[in-house]
């Protein structure tokens, strides 16, 4: 097996193994938390290292890695592990999910303002950020108090931090993650509005369960949604990219030199988001979202010019 494979399978593995260790936690079995932590630790080693068990020298490659890891950081992808290691703790402390969720919405959003802001400069990164923002919240207060164009629902009682009666990381998520898919999308901006809607999929029957909004729609079509909800989420989606293209064009140059790698948070948030449904006990919603954001994904990779490169880091 080439190492990279065998370094991230075994990283993989690792996490596996965490995941079980959350299902053991949310059951009420001992050893839950210890494999937690065992996974992530080894999971963490045998990125760096994985291919390197047993031979002589393993420790100065590992600190070599280590340091090259170290030199290539970038404010933004710092922002995007926190994005992700905040999902960690929910299993643990499941009343903490509306602070966890909106401080990893927060750190997503402060990653795709940040890799915009390296690639474009500050004023357009900012203006794609306002903008995003802007329409999020105000579509949001259009559909909560007159039902279009997502149907009939409501914020009431909605937990964590709220702005004018909506979840702040509903606007947020609205510049993030919609940035992250229009990338994924290679500006395609049908694509972009069907990755939100599959994204969409899964948020809708673990927000709800956790009390972000109620749907009072009479046609409902996925826990609770009407097709408006997923027709609505595509429009917005499909307008956004447009407008995200007219902003900043280079963002979306093919090739090494403008590589997309901020599309790797849609592509995170596609194995955690069913992860945490399994948790919290909706393994049908998790298996729906698995495979609608994972054939999403697929798509946009099938699409893609070949010689583009999404992970790749270098400077526009």
């Amino acid at each position: 097996m080439l190492p990279p494979l065998l370094r991230w399978g075994l990283a993989l593995l690792g996490l596996g193994l965490a995941f079980i260790g959350a299902l053991l936690v949310l059951a009420q079995l001992p050893g839950g938390v210890g494999l937690i932590v065992a996974g992530l630790l080894g999971g963490g080693l045998a990125a760096l290292g994985g291919d390197l068990i047993g031979r002589a020298g393993a420790g100065t490659t590992m600190a070599e890695r280590l340091r090259a890891v170290r030199r290539s950081l970038r404010p933004w992808t710092v922002l995007l592990a926190l994005f992700v290691l905040l999902k960690v703790p929910v299993p643990l402390w499941p009343d903490g999910f509306p602070l966890l969720a909106t401080l990893s919405t927060v750190c997503l959003s402060g990653a795709a303002l940040l890799y915009s802001w390296e690639r474009v400069g500050a004023a357009r990164a900012a203006s794609m950020a306002l903008l995003a923002f802007l329409a999020g919240l105000g579509v949001e207060l259009l559909g909560s108090r007159t039902g279009w164009p997502f149907g009939l629902y409501s914020y009431a009682g909605a937990p964590g931090l709220t702005l004018l009666g909506v979840p702040l990381l509903v606007p947020l998520g609205w510049f993030g993650m919609t940035l992250a898919a229009s990338l994924l999308a290679g500006g395609r901006t049908w694509l972009c509005g069907a990755l939100l809607v599959a994204w969409d999929l899964g948020l809708e029957p673990l927000m709800t369960q956790q009390g972000f909004w109620r749907w009072q729609d009479p046609a409902g079509l996925w826990a609770g949604a009407p097709l408006a909800n997923f027709t609505g989420w595509f429009v917005v989606g499909v307008a956004l990219s447009f407008c995200f293209q007219m902003i900043a064009p280079p963002l979306y140059r093919p090739g090494p030199a403008g590589g997309r790698p901020l599309a790797l948070a849609y592509l995170l948030e596609a194995a955690f988001l069913p992860a945490g449904l399994l948790l919290l006990g909706q393994p049908v919603a998790a298996l729906v979202c698995l495979v609608a954001m994972g054939g999403m994904a697929s798509l946009a990779w099938w699409v893609r010019p070949r010689e583009q490169a999404w992970t790749s880091s270098r400077r526009v």
